[in-house]
């Protein structure tokens, strides 16, 4: 194994820690928290976060495996089962990022009718579509002994061993990114696109409040006029960063894969075999991303973590007290007989 073997092997092995670790919290706050359980949003980032754990804990290591090797990780039945789940799984992934930018847009766009326009049902018949449309395309692969392992991408995914095949699972293969790539890339663009759009006219308001304001106090101190300027540039910033990160990352973790079947089907010019296999850790690192850019960072999610945190340090204080008085009491008792 070379140093670029080895690079990847690392690189692997972080996305795995980290995405089976944030995940998991994912988890831990949705089991604790009645509050995030109620909204609709909930079963998206659940449907996400299962998605992302059954990727880390079976598709990962098996790639890891052939990264290492060199070769097929494992026999051909369970090769074919991570096939068909990693193609489930990533068109699973991009259609429930899809979901929760509609959520996202109907809050913002519509927030008078978003709790008749939004609720659990209407997730839930969300998510069954979105299950639906993502084990559609694994499901006729199987059937068309489509599934296995791929050398350039060292892991078991879609690919075709017979020459006399190649036109049709290049229409399969294009056919499938665009209706799990590039329709979730449309909607996001959409939806977040409309989201921005109000959020920077409410922005506009805001801040012809806030010079109105400034305007009449005008023995306000400059420090505090100052302050209240920088409110309005970051306030202006934010809604743009937040959207460029949901977007972006989509676009950085599952671009480059796509790009590269893509080339690799249609087109005759070589591909090294390390850039397949980093192009595959970038799709596997939206897994480590998504509880970041969805979740954790969120109010909601950081308060769960805080009250998590503090129930287990309670927990373990009550405990090193308890055994603290046990050993004083065990001291004592000697001496008083």
């Amino acid at each position: 194994m070379n140093s670029w073997d080895a690079g990847l092997a690392g690189l692997l092995v972080g996305t795995m820690g980290v995405s089976l670790l944030s995940n998991a919290l994912v988890l831990l706050c949705l089991l604790h928290s009645a509050d995030i359980r109620r909204q609709a949003p909930a079963l998206f980032t659940l449907n996400l976060t299962c998605g992302n754990l059954l990727c880390t804990v079976l598709n990962m290591p098996l790639t890891l495996a052939g990264v290492v090797a060199q070769r097929q990780p494992a026999g051909d039945r369970l090769c074919r089962l991570a096939a068909f789940l990693d193609t489930f799984l990533a068109s699973n992934s991009m259609l429930s990022m899809a979901a929760l930018s509609i959520d996202r847009w109907v809050a913002v766009v519509f927030p008078l009718s978003y709790r008749a326009k939004m609720r659990l049902r209407d997730a839930a018949l969300m998510v069954a579509y979105t299950w639906l449309h993502a084990l559609t395309f694994p499901a006729a692969a199987l059937a068309l002994s489509w599934l296995g392992f791929h050398q350039l991408y060292a892991s078991c995914t879609l690919c075709s061993r017979r020459p006399e095949e190649r036109l049709r699972f290049a229409v399969f293969t294009g056919a499938f990114h665009a209706l799990s790539f590039l329709l979730s890339f449309v909607v996001l663009c959409f939806t977040y696109l409309k989201v921005l759009k109000v959020a920077r006219f409410h922005c506009k308001r805001i801040d012809v409040i806030t010079m109105q304001t400034l305007v009449l106090l005008v023995d306000i101190h400059p420090s505090v006029r100052e302050r209240c300027l920088e409110e309005q540039k970051r306030r202006r910033q934010r809604a743009t960063k937040k959207i460029s990160t949901f977007i972006g990352t989509f676009l950085v973790c599952f671009g480059p894969y796509v790009i590269t079947r893509l080339v690799e089907i249609f087109s005759a010019a070589p591909i090294g075999p390390h850039w397949g296999v980093l192009s595959k850790c970038l799709a596997y690192g939206k897994a480590a991303s998504d509880p970041f850019v969805y979740c954790l960072l969120r109010h909601q999610y950081r308060r769960s973590c805080r009250e998590i945190l503090n129930r287990v340090l309670h927990r373990r204080s009550i405990r090193s007290s308890g055994l603290t008085g046990d050993s004083h009491s065990q001291n004592i008792l000697p001496v008083s007989e």
